[in-house]
């Protein structure tokens, strides 16, 4: 599947903007387009109807930076989605998607996810969403079917996003799937603008927009968002109702990976976090146990 163009993106948005959203009158005049016509966008931009047309045709080389704001203003996009659009133009016509290595997560984000020890949950992230670790706690709060070893090998890693709408289990735990598969969603076509060339996140896509009705739905929107803090509310098979706020820290040396850590919202969520790491604890206390037996270190008493 070939990722996103500048193209596609600017006649998404387009579409998306109505005369009234703009200062336009029509005079009541039938319109065969659901929002700008190119013409219009292009006069409110300041550019030629020409330029604009084979911009968005793909012909016009490369946009400046200012054509590219003039354009995201009248668009009315935020700053994600402007950043995006910038990301789009730089994207070359003839670059092949190549498939990168296996993602290995920084030292610093692993000596993080370590102290936070297991009384708090967290899991690192990779570029297309797959666990390159998690914490104990973690796994059993979001993805406690899958095998807790498995982010150790590249081939197994669990895919959040595939989890997510390919997997019922996943899809069963959260109460607020619908909200947070469109964060994926957006997040993912972010991640795209930044990648073109990822062969890995062009397989992604493709897998999952033919795989899933609600993900195809949902990319074709065209919809962008950073995913760095929100709620996610659980059913939780084990430790009931749980409201959490997710927020995702960032290592500079490797800004692809997110460390993704949960916290309570009320007393109930806390409440169940600490049953959760107390079971987490008991489940584990042998091996805990016999590698302190090697080390000399005590275990963790959660």
């Amino acid at each position: 599947m070939e990722l996103e163009s500048l193209g596609a993106y600017l006649k998404n948005r387009r579409d998306r903007v109505t005369p009234a959203d703009v200062g336009l009158r029509t005079y009541g005049t039938a319109r065969r387009v659901p929002g700008l016509r190119r013409e219009e966008l292009a006069q409110l931009a300041g550019v030629s109807a020409g330029y604009y047309t084979r911009l968005e045709q793909g012909q016009a080389g490369t946009a400046s930076q200012q054509v590219l704001d003039a354009l995201a203003g009248v668009l009315q996009l935020d700053a994600v989605e402007t950043t995006h659009l910038h990301n789009l133009a730089r994207q070359s016509t003839t670059s092949r998607l190549v498939r990168p290595r296996p993602e290995k997560p920084h030292r610093r984000v692993l000596a993080l996810l370590a102290s936070l020890g297991e009384s708090t949950p967290a899991i690192v992230l990779g570029r297309r969403g797959d666990v390159l670790a998690w914490n104990r706690t973690g796994h059993a709060l979001v993805a406690e079917h899958a095998e807790f070893d498995a982010p150790h090998d590249p081939a197994r890693r669990p895919s959040v996003p595939r989890m997510f709408f390919l997997d019922s289990l996943t899809r069963d735990l959260y109460s607020n799937w619908a909200e947070l598969a469109r964060t994926h969603v957006a997040y993912l076509r972010l991640t795209a603008g930044r990648h073109p060339t990822d062969a890995r996140l062009a397989e992604l896509i493709g897998e999952l927009a033919m795989r899933s009705t609600d993900f195809a739905k949902l990319w074709a929107q065209g919809d962008v968002a950073d995913c760095t803090v929100g709620t996610m509310r659980l059913r939780h098979p084990t430790v009931g109702g749980v409201d959490i706020d997710y927020q995702v820290w960032l290592q500079p040396e490797s800004p692809d990976h997110r460390l993704e850590v949960y916290t309570p919202n009320d007393t109930t969520s806390a409440d169940a976090l600490r049953l959760l790491a107390g079971q987490v604890a008991e489940q584990h206390r042998p091996e805990a146990e016999a590698e302190a037996a090697v080390s000399g270190v005590a275990p963790d008493r959660f």
